[in-house]
């Protein structure tokens, strides 16, 4: 079990991960161990997330989330396969986690009766700024 809050806990039967071999530097070891991890969760047919919770994870702009809904992480910063296990399933906690917070709605506010004068104010400075820079110069 993968303890995400109090309430939610993602079982190991709805992750599935795969180890592939690391790029980069690492000599030989790195072209003969397999520990860069591909982490994968099926967030749209999870039965373990509120649909709340499930809703802003698919709303998400986010280029780990594939078409089908499924969240593919990858875990490669370091050389162990199991530290690179754990880094990938505390990533995959995270982003749960952030979406567990529902954002603030947004007020709509309106600009002062100040900051409106302010505004045409510089506006108004920088058009005679341009006008002075637009005088005719050849007839001096």
């Amino acid at each position: 079990m993968l303890t995400v809050s109090r309430s939610i806990a993602l079982p190991e039967s709805e992750l599935v991960e795969r180890f592939l071999r690391a790029d980069g530097p690492g000599g030989q070891h790195v072209n003969r161990t397999e520990s860069a991890v591909e982490l994968r969760f099926d967030v749209r047919s999870s039965p373990s997330l509120p649909e709340e919770v499930r809703e802003r994870l698919l709303a998400r702009s986010d280029r780990r989330l594939t078409a089908d809904g499924v969240l593919v992480i990858q875990a490669r910063r370091f050389r162990d396969q199991g530290r690179n296990r754990d880094d990938a399933r505390e990533r995959l906690v995270e982003i749960v986690r952030g979406a567990l917070v529902a954002p603030k709605k947004r007020i709509a506010t309106k600009p002062s009766r100040a900051a409106k004068e302010r505004r045409l104010a510089g506006k108004q400075q920088r058009s005679k700024t341009k006008q002075n820079r637009s005088r005719n110069w050849s007839a001096e």
